[in-house]
């Protein structure tokens, strides 16, 4: 992951916790103009603390953060949880129903 797609994805999950850069800034017990300095600049990437701090406060695991398409995410992890607790006629179905064009 480059540092420009880092950011991206911080501002993403910013933005879908619907917290302004601001306010981030300031959950996360830095100056006012943090993320937004961050996310403007590019050219600096945050401590492995700091984006656990953002982690936590915009409700995302490391696992979600860095998973290669974060907008499918929940989707793909729901549909992983339901195959693995299934039985193997069960997955057979699903496999048989994924493969139809």
């Amino acid at each position: 992951m480059t540092l420009n797609e880092l950011i991206e994805r911080i501002s993403f999950i910013r933005n879908r916790a619907n917290l302004s850069a601001r306010k981030l800034s300031m959950l996360i017990g830095k100056t006012e103009g943090y993320i937004h300095h961050m996310e403007q600049s590019k050219n600096f990437a945050p401590t492995f603390e700091t984006l656990s701090d953002i982690l936590e406060v915009c409700n995302t695991t490391f696992e979600e953060f860095f998973y290669k398409d974060i907008s499918s995410y929940k989707k793909d992890k729901e549909l992983l949880d339901l195959i693995q607790n299934s039985t193997d006629s069960k997955k057979d179905i699903a496999i048989s129903i994924l493969k139809l064009k």
